[in-house]
C-alpha cells in the first residue's frame, strides 16, 4: 500500500512511504515545505523538516516514531550536521523521543535539490500489527 500524506508535497514518479503489512519503508525525504521550496536556515531547520517530513508518512501509514527501527541520514557536509549534534539530538528527542534506531550517516556530494544540506529515509515495523505467515 502506498502513503502519500496530503501534508506533503505530491508526489510524482515516488511514494513518500510504501506499507507491506507491519513494514514501512520511508522513502527519503528532504527538507521541501508544502510549497516545495526547501526551509531556509541551516542543518538543523533542515534536519527538523525533514525528519518532521518522515513522521508524517509513518504516521499516515498507521506508524508512530517508536516504531522506526532504522534510519539512514545523508549528508551533503558531514562536519556541518556533527557540529550541530547537540542541537540536532536535542529536535530528534523533541519529535521521536528517547527511543533510537539502528542509523547510519552517509556524506554524500549533492542531492536531488541542490539547496538541500540532508536526507533521510528510515524502516519502521509497526507494533501490535499480526502478520500471517503461510504454513508449507
Amino acid at each position: 500500500m502506498t502513503v502519500n500524506p496530503a501534508a506533503l508535497p505530491a508526489p510524482s514518479g515516488y511514494a513518500h512511504a510504501v506499507r507491506a503489512g507491519s513494514t514501512v519503508y520511508l522513502g527519503g525525504q528532504t527538507a521541501l515545505d508544502k510549497e516545495m521550496r526547501i526551509v531556509e536556515g541551516g542543518i538543523v531547520e533542515q534536519f527538523v523538516q525533514a525528519f518532521r517530513n518522515v513522521l508524517t508518512s509513518l504516521e499516515e501509514a498507521g506508524g508512530k516514531p517508536e516504531d522506526l527501527v532504522s534510519v539512514t541520514i545523508y549528508l551533503t557536509d558531514v562536519d556541518d550536521y556533527m557540529a550541530h549534534g547537540r542541537e540536532i539530538g536535542r529536535r530528534w528527542r523533541e519529535m521521536a523521543g528517547s527511543n533510537y534506531p539502528a542509523m547510519a550517516g552517509i556524506g554524500v556530494s549533492r542531492l536531488w535539490q541542490k539547496e538541500a544540506l540532508i536526507e533521510i529515509q528510515g524502516v519502521a515495523v509497526i507494533q501490535g500489527v499480526a502478520v500471517i505467515q503461510d504454513e508449507a
